[in-house]
């Protein structure tokens, strides 16, 4: 189920949605000049930090692994990202958005029980 189109699809919009709201924290974070550093800088980190880390052989992913890790690792890295966004949402003032993108997070991760329990064993 984890290499559904559907799910595929769902997990790249969660993504974009998670760089998006760091993306914004970030400027809102900053003061004057350095809202555009903080704006480009922690979007770009998190998605250096997803592309990068992988487990070599996700039928998910496109099988490379830049930087191969354990499966528990990247589960780890994952759930990070995206409680990172929930917890973001949430600062910024997005109640509402914050628990549907988490809820959101939380179904993806039900229906690709297959690959959880796929990177939990690697």
């Amino acid at each position: 189920m984890a290499s559904h189109p559907l799910n595929l699809m769902l997990r790249f919009l969660l993504e974009i949605a998670a760089i998006a709201a760091v993306g914004i924290w970030g400027w809102k974070l900053g003061v004057s000049w350095d809202r555009f550093l903080w704006a480009l800088l922690l979007p770009v980190f998190l998605m250096t930090v997803w592309g990068v880390f992988a487990v070599p052989e996700d039928p998910s992913r496109s099988g490379n692994a830049p930087v191969p890790v354990a499966g528990w690792l990247r589960m780890l890295l994952e759930l990070g990202v995206f409680t990172s966004a929930t917890w973001v949402l949430y600062d910024l003032g997005f109640l509402l958005s914050s628990m549907i993108f988490a809820g959101i997070c939380l179904l993806h991760y039900i229906t690709s029980y297959d690959r959880v329990i796929w990177l939990l064993k690697r």
